[in-house]
């Protein structure tokens, strides 16, 4: 009976373990269903690019109060979490408090200080919360934020609410059994925030004590061990995702647009110049992209690290003036799409026979004819998420694979390959505005 808990914790961990590392491996699967694209080159600018954006926040601080929140509850996630791997060796070791012995007076510190961030956490979520549910900020209020997505948000901001009391009210239920059970359980000294708690506790029996200590201590730990699962299926993945989304981003000037391969590859074949070394496609790439597959593995990296926060969208001039495009929901639909594909081949289907794609069925060609690829959402974004390249990718694939670009654009496109200018008159008359200004009088 003296192991059982230790069996049970290992166990619990080992459950855990195992459906993360599932989950793990099949968003790999999905992201890595896009195309190849090198994003290794210029590496030390990528490390200071990841170490401002993500570790730093730096885009974050342009709207200074939900960064101000958001700072406690990013710094709690990275630094609390220190706390659980005690958390853990107690469980496998059977111990309590494992670090209290060795690092002596330095550990009640340390604790208070934890304690002072489970607080500001606290705080942040519920202001979070009061932000979404009470002023109802109108960035969360969009249609893309409907059902799933608006109760997905309330969730994780409970959850780790529920989680920092689970801290607070296992030390200050332990803070009690240190005077009733000294041999059992470590000094710390006091801890200045739980002890505000310690009111609620201090009429009950040393045995209801250790029950409520010990369950606060399991729902924690039981909580963060679900916590690391259900964020691979929330828009919280983004708190792993940011990291290597920042550091993959693309670092060329804002509002250059790439060649596309499959049209470069074409062109030199006709001129001749293809390379010698490079053997021809067995068959023409296609023109843009109508599916996930077509995209890059890092526009799919992008949908994965989306946190839903709207900022992209609310910069959108196009739909701040009621266009139907929401760069927001296009990363939403990205994602959707990868989870719905990625699951259907995992069933056991056939590569590109689940009979949908993400134009059409996700996407409409309204909402990606509206964006005026002006770049506001990619700079908008706090981890570089670059929803614009997914857009131009797919009006590509409209405009050249199916012709369905709106009749004026077509129009443009062949004054453009004709006249080489949007307007229908020819080259040799671009100048004849200038004749007037030579038959007008000099003066002297």
């Amino acid at each position: 009976m003296t192991y059982l808990p230790q069996i049970a914790f290992l166990a619990i961990l080992a459950v855990a373990g195992f459906m993360l590392f599932g989950r793990i491996r099949q968003i790999r699967k999905n992201i890595l269903l896009g195309r190849p694209l090198n994003r290794s080159d210029r590496k030390s600018e990528r490390w200071k690019t990841m170490l401002l954006v993500a570790f730093g926040q730096q885009k974050m601080f342009k709207r200074f109060i939900p960064a101000f929140f958001h700072f406690f509850i990013y710094a709690g996630f990275l630094i609390i979490n220190l706390e659980v791997l005690e958390f853990v060796l107690d469980g496998i070791l059977g111990t309590h408090r494992l670090f209290a012995p060795l690092l002596g007076s330095i550990y009640g510190v340390a604790i208070n200080f934890f304690e002072f961030l489970a607080l500001a956490v606290l705080v942040a979520c519920v202001v979070f919360l009061i932000r979404r549910n009470i002023l109802r900020v109108p960035r969360f209020t969009k249609p893309e934020m409907k059902g799933w997505p608006a109760l997905d948000g309330n969730l994780i901001l409970v959850i780790e609410s529920i989680l920092m009391l689970a801290i607070l009210t296992m030390n200050a239920t332990d803070q009690l059994l240190q005077t009733q059970l000294p041999e059992a359980y470590h000094q710390t000294g006091t801890l200045y925030i739980s002890s505000v708690l310690i009111p609620l506790f201090d009429g009950l029996s040393t045995g209801t004590l250790v029950v409520v200590e010990r369950i606060a201590w399991w729902f924690h730990i039981i909580g963060i061990l679900g916590f690391a699962i259900y964020v691979t299926y929330s828009k919280h993945l983004h708190i792993f995702m940011a990291f290597p989304n920042t550091w993959y981003s693309n670092l060329n000037a804002k509002g250059k647009f790439e060649n596309m391969e499959t049209v470069t590859n074409e062109v030199k074949m006709m001129l001749g110049i293809q390379s010698d070394q490079a053997a021809p496609p067995a068959e023409v790439g296609r023109f843009g992209a109508k599916d996930i597959m077509d995209l890059s593995w890092k526009n799919l990296m992008d949908a994965y690290a989306c946190t839903e926060c709207g900022r992209c969208t609310s910069e959108c001039p196009a739909n701040i003036t009621g266009k139907k495009l929401s760069p927001r929901k296009i990363m939403m639909d990205t994602r959707d799409r990868m989870e719905e594909y990625g699951s259907f081949l995992a069933k056991g289907g056939e590569p590109g026979a689940d009979g949908k794609s993400l134009l059409g069925d996700h996407i409409s060609k309204e909402e990606i004819n509206a964006c005026t690829t002006c770049n506001a959402c990619t700079e908008a974004c706090p981890v570089s998420i670059d929803p614009l390249n997914i857009i131009v990718q797919m009006r590509q694939y409209v405009a050249m694979e199916e012709s369905g670009s709106p009749a004026s654009w077509n129009t443009m496109f062949s004054n453009i390959e004709n006249n080489f200018a949007p307007w229908k008159f020819p080259p040799s008359d671009r100048f004849n505005w200038a004749n007037e200004l030579k038959q007008e009088p000099t003066k002297d």
